[in-house]
């Protein structure tokens, strides 16, 4: 039987994540991005609460708009109940199977950097991480008052499942983001949503955008070795997830801190002329690249219309055209009438199966070349910030003379600037390197399977014409 705790039945206060407008009628409460408000009733159910804002009113708001402000050992009942299946016993690993993440008890990581064949690489491990996101199951709690979705999340290393909903998902984002966004773009995870979150179609995308969201954090060398990543993956059991979790939350090598963990091995420090000018062709790359995204994305939206809409409708046109004139010409009443008029009518149907091709064609081939153009999109927009952190460390090093003559700083800390700089700089060219890569790999991926499906579309319309083609005789 479930056991309510203390936190269950006391008042709570909660920090507004994101916007939300009530409707009328719905007894709904209007929250801002910031505001605190307190909760009433967490036993609503269906992904909402009951909370009071500063004003005194009450009003149902989706739970996933909030944050609630806990104490540091507290922790959401759903993270504590760790099902059996959730993680897996230390014995259950097996040889070559375990992850080595040091545990709760793991040591600071450095982040290795060496000098490949086209500059600064990060240090890749001899065995590619993926992990496979599935088998979404509909969960409850609190006697079936709150539902929610939770999603079975398998590593290759173990192919041990661990299941997590998608706050959990939005948990480690948070983490990776402060720990690692000044010197990796994170990309945000996938939108939140009230309405219709257990809808099938919902799910599916959902779970699709969240394995390509997994897949991308699994090939980075640096996100995919880190212990929260580790963590998340193949948490062993109830106590190993716990204390795992508040070594995260707890981590003071956050923000700029990370690139004190940095270690280039066997690199000269770089001159602060070439530190900016690899920055700033960095920045101006990922500008214009993001320009060609958004375009591309805003094309395929409007053909992804036109092949739904109006395309279709014009083949269907054509289709009923051919039959009624097939129509007419049966009305003659000449004997030698019936071949053609079977042609003209078979003639017409192949146009209405070709409408009905065009209308599901972009579900088969347009769909993943614009998913991986959003998850683009989405990792190019991180990168204004990533950058911005690099510039501000070469202005500070560019005011380090100024400084050094004020009495402000020693000539030693003059060239500890210079050093942060010159690493700064090298794990940015890392990054750059590691995100071309992947671009180059990405979309000739996404551009074969893009023209596989067209060829396959256009050969199978092309069959079609063909057989209408011979039925129509030549006298």
């Amino acid at each position: 039987m479930h056991v309510f705790t203390y936190a269950c039945l006391v008042s709570t206060q909660a920090q507004v994540l994101y916007d939300f407008a009530a409707e009328p009628g719905n007894n709904e409460l209007s929250i801002r991005e910031g505001e605190t408000i307190t909760i009433t009733n967490q036993n609503i159910g269906g992904g909402w609460i009951e909370a009071k804002n500063s004003k005194g009113e009450v009003g149902l708001v989706p739970e996933d708009y909030i944050e609630v402000s806990a104490e540091d050992d507290e922790w959401d009942e759903e993270w504590d109940d760790v099902k059996s299946s959730g993680g897996y016993a230390e014995s259950e690993a097996g040889e070559g199977g375990a992850i080595n993440r040091g545990g709760a008890h793991g040591s600071s990581m450095k982040i290795a950097l060496n000098n490949g064949e086209v500059g600064p690489v990060w240090a890749y491990p001899d065995y590619q991480l993926d992990c496979v996101v599935a088998d979404p199951k509909k969960g409850s709690k609190l006697y079936g008052l709150k539902s929610y979705i939770e999603y079975q999340v398998t590593p290759t290393t173990t192919n041990k499942p661990v299941n997590h909903r998608y706050k959990h998902f939005d948990w480690l984002y948070e983490r990776l983001l402060e720990k690692f966004g000044s010197a990796i773009p994170i990309p945000c995870l996938p939108d939140k949503q009230v309405a219709g979150r257990f809808e099938d179609e919902f799910i599916k995308m959902r779970m699709e955008r969240l394995q390509g969201w997994m897949t991308r954090m699994c090939r980075h060398p640096v996100i995919s070795s880190s212990e929260v990543f580790q963590l998340f993956l193949s948490y062993k059991d109830e106590k190993d997830w716990k204390m795992g979790k508040r070594k995260a939350e707890k981590d003071e090598t956050v923000g700029v801190m990370v690139f004190s963990t940095i270690e280039p091995e066997g690199l000269p420090d770089l001159d602060l002329i070439e530190v900016e000018q690899k920055c700033e062709q960095f920045n101006r790359f990922t500008r214009a690249m993001d320009d060609g995204v958004k375009d591309l994305l805003t094309i395929g939206n409007e053909h992804w219309k036109r092949c739904t809409g109006p395309l279709p409708k014009e083949y269907q046109r054509i289709g009923k055209a051919f039959q009624n004139l097939s129509s007419v010409f049966t009305s003659s009443g000449y004997e030698g009438e019936a071949a053609l008029t079977d042609a003209l009518t078979a003639a017409g149907k192949t146009y209405e199966e070709i409408a009905q091709m065009v209308a599901e064609q972009p579900k088969k081939d347009l769909h993943f070349l614009m998913e991986t153009n959003n998850e683009y999109k989405g990792l190019l927009g991180c990168f204004p910030d990533t950058v911005g952190v690099h510039k501000a460390a070469i202005e500070k090093v560019k005011e380090a003379d100024k400084l050094v003559a004020a009495g402000k700083i020693t000539p030693s800390d003059k060239t500890t600037m210079s050093k942060r700089a010159s690493t700064m700089s090298y794990s940015l060219q890392a990054e750059m390197n590691h995100f071309h890569s992947n671009r180059i790999y990405d979309y000739n991926r996404v551009m074969q399977q893009y023209l596989e499906q067209q060829v396959k579309f256009y050969e199978m319309i092309a069959e079609k014409l063909r057989h209408a083609h011979s039925r129509f005789t030549t006298m």
